[in-house]
């Protein structure tokens, strides 16, 4: 057996000799053969000592499996070898290596579901300062199992400022590894790309790499960093401006550890206990203002502060009650603060909605918004609506103790729950998708829109001013000016807190750990803010009233009364 492999390692290598020699006269049409046979020539010595099956070692199928059982990190040791590697055959599932001119751009298909397109200026910067205008490219498809997710780090920081691991199912458990010349490049000008075959089924997927993990134990984790992806229905396209080890993961789900997670849960409780603190002064300052000054607008603030103080104050009595009673154990408490917390939810997103139906009334319908017991009607429809909602959910038994599992970094299951919905009712993903999903999708919307004809007509109201005062007023910025523009913004941001815009944070949560923190510290506080806008209103009341005097301007007496009541 030992002699057949001898002679049969002789006479390759003796074809791969002639094949060298032949495609060195054939023109540079053929000339990447010399150079790779130069490459397969080298790695195997002429000493018959050495010519045992051992040789097989530096055979490219051979690299992972020995780079696995290896000392270092294998992406570490996979990425060196396989650039040196022997690949015996001309055909290897899922391996292409073959050598590129560097003035052309270069394209690969280890399978045919990955295909690689790699830019001349790569490959230039892959070549480093070596005067051969071949490098070598190297495309490997290799199973997702070998790579190994470290447990996320204990952090000191508040907001982390690393990349943000992502966690979810690797397409078709393979991985793309791609590796060209020399160096390895970062941050090129023009990103190459890899495409991903897919079926219809996958519907949500992000193209990631992978990052080797500081500890140097072998795992690490997928990342964003550099990556783009489109999807053209059939196909993931990734483009990223470097080369490392990509996939991409289908419906990926953004993890949060076990210190995000109690912080969270404490900037949540601090945040709704402030809140509800605050909204009970701004209750407070309402009705002393309704009373000196008798307003609609001030009546809608009033009842908007009133159902996010129920909100807050629900959520905080959920949480703690469900910790109160055994985990099997709901009882008629828990259903009525689940529908109690629901109801909350639905009142603050009806008065958001008519937070901004005013403010259309008011700056639309301006010389036709006297309406017949205003404040009833729309009562009727701020409280109604989440009342008839819960009424039919509570016949049909829709609340009741909300389970969700959780999952640590050591697989140990626990569980979170809360007075909600319950998770035991069939119906409760169609129920909470309509009332908690779509309802503030549509208020988040249409209150947009109305935040934007705000906007507008600040625009078009310092446009008039500008032109009756000075024709080189847009060239010069006084004092004046810049106060009018701090003033414009913060009736902006104090607009978009009381039209509930900030709710609109929640698709962040899903992209990033820093948008979680930033919906969880926006919304939680949101009673806080709707105090300073109470407070904005106060402060403004007796400089507005003269001021309104004094300005003949129809449009500006408009403004006036839609910000400040």
């Amino acid at each position: 057996m030992w002699i057949t492999l001898f002679f049969l390692t002789l006479v390759w290598f003796a074809e791969t000799q002639a094949g060298g020699r032949g495609s060195s006269n054939q023109g540079k049409s053929r000339g990447t053969a010399g150079p790779l046979l130069t490459v397969v020539r080298d790695s195997y010595p002429t000493s018959s000592a050495t010519l045992k099956p051992t040789v097989s070692h530096n055979n490219c199928e051979f690299v992972l499996d020995e780079c696995l059982k290896g000392d270092v990190p294998w992406t570490r040791c996979y990425e060196d070898r396989i650039g040196s590697c022997v690949q015996k055959g001309r055909f290897t599932p899922g391996f292409v290596r073959l050598r590129v001119n560097s003035s052309q751009e270069a394209e690969a298909s280890p399978t045919f579901n990955h295909r690689i397109h790699i830019p001349s200026s790569a490959l230039r910067k892959s070549r480093g300062t070596a005067s051969n205008e071949e490098v070598l490219l190297v495309a490997a498809v290799i199973n997702s199992t070998h790579f190994k997710l470290s447990p996320p780090r204990k952090r000191r920081m508040f907001i982390p400022a690393q990349p943000i691991h992502m966690q979810g199912t690797v397409m078709g458990d393979l991985v793309l590894a791609v590796r060209a010349g020399n160096y390895a490049v970062r941050n090129l000008s023009q990103p190459i790309k890899l495409t991903f075959t897919h079926n219809k089924q996958a519907v949500v997927g992000t193209c990631v790499f992978w990052q080797e993990s500081e500890q140097e134990d072998g795992t690490g984790h997928w990342s964003t960093e550099g990556c783009d992806t489109n999807d053209n229905g059939m196909e993931f396209v990734c483009s990223c401006n470097h080369m490392s080890f990509f996939a991409v993961l289908v419906n990926p789900v953004l993890t949060v550890d076990e210190t995000n997670a109690v912080t969270l849960s404490y900037i949540t409780y601090i945040g709704s206990a402030l809140s509800v603190i605050f909204t009970v002064i701004s209750l407070i300052i309402y009705i002393c203002l309704q009373r000196r000054r008798p307003e609609k607008a001030i009546g809608v603030h009033m009842h908007l502060t009133g159902a996010l103080l129920c909100l807050h104050l629900s959520f905080l009595l959920s949480c703690f009650w469900v910790r109160l009673v055994n985990e099997t154990e709901e009882g008629w408490v828990c259903r009525g603060l689940g529908l109690f917390l629901h109801w909350s939810m639905l009142a603050t997103f009806s008065w958001m909605a008519l937070e901004g139906f005013h403010l259309y009334l008011l700056l639309v319908r301006v010389f036709n918004i006297y309406v017949r017991r205003y404040l009833l009607k729309l009562s009727l429809v701020g409280w109604g609506f989440p009342t008839l909602t819960v009424l039919v959910c509570g016949i049909v038994s829709v609340y009741g103790k909300y389970s969700l599992e959780v999952s640590d970094n050591n697989n140990q299951n626990s569980t979170a729950q809360i007075c909600w919905m319950s998770s035991q009712f069939p119906q409760r993903l169609l129920v909470s998708y309509i009332t908690t999903v779509a309802l503030p999708c549509l208020v988040i919307l249409y209150n947009s829109c109305m935040l934007g004809l705000v906007v507008f007509k600040l625009w078009e109201l310092r446009r008039d001013r500008g032109g009756t005062e000075s024709s080189s007023g847009w060239k010069k910025v006084n004092k004046e000016k810049r106060s009018r523009l701090w003033k414009d913004c913060a009736t902006v941001l104090g607009l978009s807190c009381v039209l509930g815009l900030p709710w609109g944070l929640a698709s962040t949560t899903y992209i990033s750990l820093p948008g979680i923190y930033a919906f969880t510290i926006i919304n939680s506080l949101q009673g806080v803010f709707l105090f300073l806008w109470s407070l904005a209103l106060t402060c403004k009341s007796r400089p507005d009233s003269n001021s309104s005097v004094r300005d003949t301007s129809s449009t500006q007496k408009m403004m006036t009364t839609s910000f400040n009541n």
